[in-house]
């Protein structure tokens, strides 16, 4: 979609390029680490944990050890981050961004 709308960007598979737990810290600085989270991810519900007594610092360490666990795709826009595949989202970040 960013090809499309002709916008400049870096693209990072973070399976190939695992973010680090610091990395990961900085970007749930924009947003909740549980928005940025894949609860629905068959990784999660393998592990059996209760999303209730998961702190935003488990969430961190569990994304940083199985990126499966980030929502995708991040586009981050300045101090703007967009979690999804939410076209208008994505757009309202490029012009306020």
């Amino acid at each position: 979609m960013l090809s499309q709308l002709g916008v400049d960007f870096d693209e990072r598979d973070f399976f190939k390029e695992p973010f680090s737990e610091e990395e990961l810290r900085d970007l749930v600085r924009l947003k909740p680490p549980s928005e940025v989270f894949s609860w629905r991810s068959p990784s999660f519900k393998a592990m059996g944990l209760e999303q209730e007594i998961l702190s935003p610092e488990d969430l961190v360490r569990l994304m940083a050890q199985e990126p499966r666990l980030i929502r995708r795709p991040i586009v981050r826009v300045g101090d703007r981050l967009v979690i999804g595949a939410n076209q208008k989202s994505i757009e309202a970040a490029l012009q306020n961004g």
